[in-house]
């Protein structure tokens, strides 16, 4: 059985310092708090194809905006293992929304509440473990260290 979502509240706790990723992030929770409203109201196949080919194509942007600051601070040069694992766990993402988009076209059930609640895991713990990492790293670049 599934459980009812449960909307992710933005706080100062999620920042990792450099402006365009907090941005990003910010639209990212907003993104999947309005489709947990939307699904919550009509889960039909049609509008969760719509929600995730959405969520999808953001987060893929979002992702395309770390890497290019990764490249232009050099991230792999300084910390290789830590840039590794960052793009792993992006490639993780886009692999678990295509999943979902491929039952979907399948005809297979898919509780959304379940993806949701997946999905807001995920960001929230890459937010703090991952992209918290990579902030600092950026910040440290940015100020000369």
């Amino acid at each position: 059985m599934s459980t009812p979502y449960q909307p992710l509240i933005w706080n100062d706790g999620y920042a990792t310092g450099v402006v365009e990723i907090d941005e990003q992030h910010m639209i990212l929770v907003h993104t999947l708090n309005e489709a947990g409203s939307k699904l919550s109201r009509d889960a039909s196949p049609e509008l969760f194809k719509q929600i995730t080919q959405d969520l999808l194509s953001y987060a893929l942007y979002h992702f395309d905006t770390e890497e290019e600051l990764m490249q232009e601070y050099g991230y792999a040069e300084e910390t290789d293992e830590a840039m590794n694992r960052h793009l792993e766990q992006h490639r993780g993402f886009s692999a678990k929304v295509l999943a979902v988009r491929e039952s979907l076209k399948s005809g297979l059930p898919v509780a959304a509440d379940d993806i949701l609640n997946f999905l807001n895991t995920w960001l929230v713990n890459h937010i703090l473990n991952t992209d918290k990492r990579l902030g600092a790293f950026i910040i440290a670049k940015r100020s000369g260290w």
